[in-house]
């Protein structure tokens, strides 16, 4: 019997999302993104507030493979919920197989953010979905002819009518996946329970000696990877090579100081987006605490915080255990159930 209810239950999930994949939404309803008190409000576009249609619209267009051209690639397969939205790969690879430059950053917490690309080249998270969807190795589909690929779709285009009042063009696409990703809203963590909710028991003694660590003025962890994103938004070079193949920030400011800068990633979920760096090229979250322990190469832009730490073994794995508390498990289960509220 238990089995049986099993793949009941089963039946009725894969129904139930069939249904609200092949409807429309049946009411256009304002919502707002539910995120803790201590993190700031979320700055959105007047014309991109958020709705029931618009969400869902975007959530659909983030799934559909009809936005590359040879339908094989969908956002999500460089952002994958399960992995905090990464990919796992070093560097991600696109609709014609081909491999790209950089490492999917994370798509958590967006919302918040100032500029986006590893080199903060774009200035808004609707500008930023033009850039995988025409991208010639990622998705290799100009906007337009996904618009009117997309438009065909009864059900789609009646879905856009009820978000913006207007058929599938493409100042939906773009405005209706920035709605659905400024969603991906991750605070649900034993930290945040620890440090802003009190709860002493969230924490191990190893977990807390790391976090006195990552908070001290000896790592400086905490002078780029600020509370409570866990990033200043800024640019950095942390001496990962001695020569950039990548320019990185010099590309948007053409100052050779900025030679090798890129953005400070968010911390949250770091556990679970290895590998890691603009480029992929380390592996785990151990070799990246051994590349700050040792102060990084010595390049002439390397910002003078990234210096030799001298920890042992032991505080090593205090830091380790300190950065897995940053996990939301939550999140990567079901972000939509935590991060909407009518």
């Amino acid at each position: 019997m238990r089995w049986a209810s099993v793949f009941l239950l089963a039946f009725l999930i894969t129904w139930i999302y069939a249904c609200r994949n092949n409807t429309a939404v049946k009411s256009n309803s304002e919502v707002k993104y539910k995120h803790p008190s201590y993190v700031p409000s979320i700055p959105i576009p007047e014309d991109n507030q958020p709705t029931t249609a618009r969400i869902e619209l975007g959530r659909r267009l983030f799934y559909d493979k009809r936005l590359s051209r040879n339908e094989t690639q969908n956002c999500a397969s460089c952002h994958a919920l399960s992995s905090a939205f990464t990919d796992g790969k070093k560097t991600s690879t696109g609709a014609h197989g081909k491999p790209g430059k950089r490492n999917a950053p994370t798509l958590a917490n967006l919302a918040w953010s100032k500029a986006f690309m590893a080199e903060g080249g774009v200035p808004s998270l609707e500008m930023q979905v033009l850039a995988p969807i025409q991208d010639t190795i990622e998705m290799d589909m100009p906007l337009p002819e996904a618009a009117e690929r997309l438009r065909k779709d009864p059900i789609l285009n009646q879905l856009s009518k009820e978000a913006y009042q207007r058929d599938l063009d493409e100042y939906v696409i773009v405005r209706a996946i920035a709605c659905f990703e400024r969603s991906f809203i991750s605070f649900d963590t034993r930290f945040d329970r620890w440090y802003y909710q009190k709860d002493e028991s969230a924490f191990t003694n190893s977990e807390k000696n790391g976090k006195a660590i990552f908070f001290s003025e000896k790592a400086a962890c905490a002078k780029c990877h600020t509370l409570p994103l866990f990033t200043d938004g800024d640019f950095y070079n942390i001496g990962l090579y001695k020569t950039y193949e990548d320019a990185g920030r010099e590309r948007v400011t053409y100052d050779k100081a900025d030679n090798g800068k890129f953005k400070t990633p968010t911390l949250r979920n770091i556990e679970l987006t290895a590998p890691y760096m603009h480029d992929g090229s380390i592996a785990t979250l151990e070799e990246v605490i051994e590349l700050y322990n040792k102060g990084g190469e010595n390049h002439p832009a390397k910002d003078f915080r990234v210096r030799p730490l001298e920890l042992t073994q032991g505080q090593k794995e205090d830091l380790l255990a300190f950065l897995k508390t940053l996990t939301d498990w939550n999140f990567v289960q079901n972000h939509t159930l935590l991060s909407l509220e009518q």
